[in-house]
């Protein structure tokens, strides 16, 4: 063999070693990734076998009470149903009108699709999001809008839940109870319109909302002094009401009402199987216990906050006034309606779109 046949050679085995080389690190690479979802997925699966194995006692009681739920004639059980029914429509009148979606079935089977993987899967809510948003991409929504739309309605919604402990404050000072069921839809009432005007107030004008993020501000700062300083918390605020107000467009009244009626509706649910049960605590303090359970509900290390909702509202309740059994019996009723019972409701959003799939689009 002469010698530059010998050189050739090597150079042909050198670039054949190296193109090995290079096949091994990109394999390497891609795997890192999918090693650290791995990774991430095991301990985020022991966080939550973790925290369902601590509030597993709140959840067993809560769920042992269904043998007293004969203390609930059927006109409470259906008000509570029409109740949850309505939340449901607040919900998809909202995201139709941050989507901008012609169609309302889309909307309708991704959210209940959605919801449903929400309250069952660890970590559920990003979850949840992701279906609902492959779901309307599917059926024809654009990824960019839908993305835009799908996050302007979920910080609406978000936005409100901070704002329900301001207006239990004056219920708390003025007192009153619930006796009845109309009474307690009288409450509801009151709270849809609180809702409206103060989300009102604080999209539709600048200096309003810039002074409840000082407020924010100067509280976070005095709670935690030693911490590094929160600045710019109005100017957050006011682009964060400017993205939502642009990604919804004209209608954006029209979709505080809807946020607004989503949180009555619900926090009207629980009303309702409190005075089914003749247990009459001042609204404002269920008001502040509802708050309380739905920040529970944000925790994401159980699916929809299991657990920790059902210790949580349990306890605000007794708190509140009422009475221990009471409590558990409340939050067994209210949890039926507004975490178990939407659960079978998602097979029939994937059933919807699947039909919808099949089906040729009418152009």
């Amino acid at each position: 063999m002469t010698r530059p046949e010998a050189i050739g050679d090597r150079l042909e085995l050198a670039i054949e070693r190296h193109a090995d080389v290079e096949g091994e690190i990109e394999r390497g690479q891609a795997a890192q990734p999918e090693r650290r979802r791995l990774r991430r997925t095991a301990v985020w699966l022991a966080i939550t076998a973790v925290s369902l194995y601590l509030v597993f006692p709140s959840v067993v009681e809560v769920l042992g009470s269904w043998r007293d739920i004969r203390r609930f004639g059927p006109g409470w059980l259906a008000a509570m149903a029409a109740l949850q029914g309505a939340v449901l429509g607040c919900v998809w009148a909202l995201q139709r009108l941050a989507l901008h979606a012609p169609r309302w079935r889309p909307v309708i089977a991704s959210q209940l699709a959605g919801n449903a993987l929400s309250k069952i899967a660890p970590g559920g809510g990003a979850l949840g999001a992701a279906l609902q948003y492959r779901m309307l991409v599917q059926a024809g929504l654009t990824p960019a809008g839908t993305l835009a739309g799908l996050t302007a309605a979920n910080l609406l919604v978000f936005g409100f839940v901070l704002a329900l402990p301001v207006l239990a404050l004056p219920a708390l000072v003025r007192g009153g109870v619930d006796r009845s069921l109309l009474e307690a839809a009288v409450v509801a009432l009151a709270v849809l319109v609180a809702l409206c005007v103060a989300g009102l107030l604080l999209l539709g004008h600048d200096r309003r909302l810039a002074w409840v993020g000082r407020a924010i501000q100067r509280a976070r700062n005095r709670l935690r002094p030693r911490a590094r300083p929160l600045t710019g918390m109005p100017d957050r605020l006011v682009h964060e009401r400017d993205r939502i107000v642009g990604t919804i467009g004209p209608h954006w009244k029209r979709a505080l009402v809807a946020t607004a009626g989503r949180w009555a509706f619900d926090y009207g649910t629980l009303l309702v199987a409190l005075a089914a049960i003749g247990s009459h605590p001042r609204p404002g303090l269920v008001l502040l216990a509802f708050t309380g359970a739905q920040v529970l509900a944000q925790i994401p290390v159980t699916p929809g906050g299991l657990g920790f909702v059902e210790a949580g509202l349990t306890a605000m309740l007794a708190l509140a006034g009422v009475s221990p059994g009471d409590a558990v019996l409340a939050t067994f009723a209210y949890r039926l309606f507004s975490y178990w019972l939407p659960l079978p409701l998602g097979l029939l959003g994937l059933a919807l779109h699947r039909r919808m799939s099949a089906s040729p689009r009418r152009t």
